[in-house]
């Protein structure tokens, strides 16, 4: 029986594509920096300590401190210069991504995610944990998801794996406490939320803003359009996985 919901983010619950989203996030990113760090030194270390945070296989690190003392390799700016521009950036920038992308609130999602939480079930925010907190509060604020008792959301502060890291999957079931077969993981990158079908979740692909590498053989329990799954949760679907 299904007791844990698992939710991707960007391009499932909150909708947009988000290669725009990348592109418009390093070029606000970089900008904040400029005064500090050359552009394309700043770019490239962040592609790379995002990539060394991705491939990281050490539990006893989480995922920002993998990220911030590969990059403070990279950079000549020292930390306690540099990490309040970061915070100043996700406090007052971050949120005008909103504007750039045309994001606005699927008009389904808060209330099928209030049937998912009157129903008894846990809900869990599973994105991929290589942002900071605010910045995976704000987008749940762009999709109109924020406020409810969710049992975890995933971030790089908590976290010590990233997706596709099957590690990534364990490691949010051993948090809240819940056997794969107990959990239903729900997503749009086959690469990255289909994979948890390998530890035996139950796997439900959402098309709408659909990533796929080709790289990925397994295949979902489910797949649809978003408000197909909308329809699937509000006629008790979940229950008769």
């Amino acid at each position: 029986m299904i007791r844990c919901v698992l939710f991707d983010l960007d391009g499932t619950l909150v909708h947009f594509e988000y290669d725009d989203f990348l592109k418009e996030y390093f070029k606000a990113i970089t900008k904040a920096v400029a005064p500090l760090v050359e552009p394309l030194q700043f770019a490239e270390a962040l592609v790379a300590s995002t990539e060394a945070m991705i491939i990281n296989g050490d539990p006893s690190r989480s995922n920002s401190q993998v990220f911030f003392e590969d990059f403070f390799q990279r950079v000549t700016v020292p930390e306690d210069i540099l990490v309040p521009v970061f915070g100043d950036f996700y406090a007052n920038e971050f949120t005008k991504l909103k504007d750039a992308l045309g994001v606005q609130p699927h008009p389904k999602a808060s209330a099928m995610l209030e049937s998912l939480f009157q129903e008894g079930y846990d809900v869990v925010i599973a994105t991929n944990a290589v942002f900071p907190v605010e910045a995976i509060l704000e987008r749940m604020r762009w999709g109109g998801i924020q406020g409810f008792p969710y049992k975890l959301i995933t971030c790089y502060e908590t976290m010590h794996f990233c997706k596709p890291n099957l590690k990534y999957y364990e490691e949010t079931l051993e948090i809240v406490r819940h056997k794969p077969e107990e959990c239903l993981m729900v997503g749009n990158n086959m690469d990255e939320d289909i994979v948890a079908g390998v530890l035996g979740l139950k796997t439900y692909l959402v098309e709408d803003f659909l990533l796929d590498s080709g790289a990925n053989q397994h295949t979902p329990d489910l797949r649809s359009d978003f408000n197909e799954f909308v329809e699937f949760v509000l006629s008790d679907g979940i229950r008769k996985l």
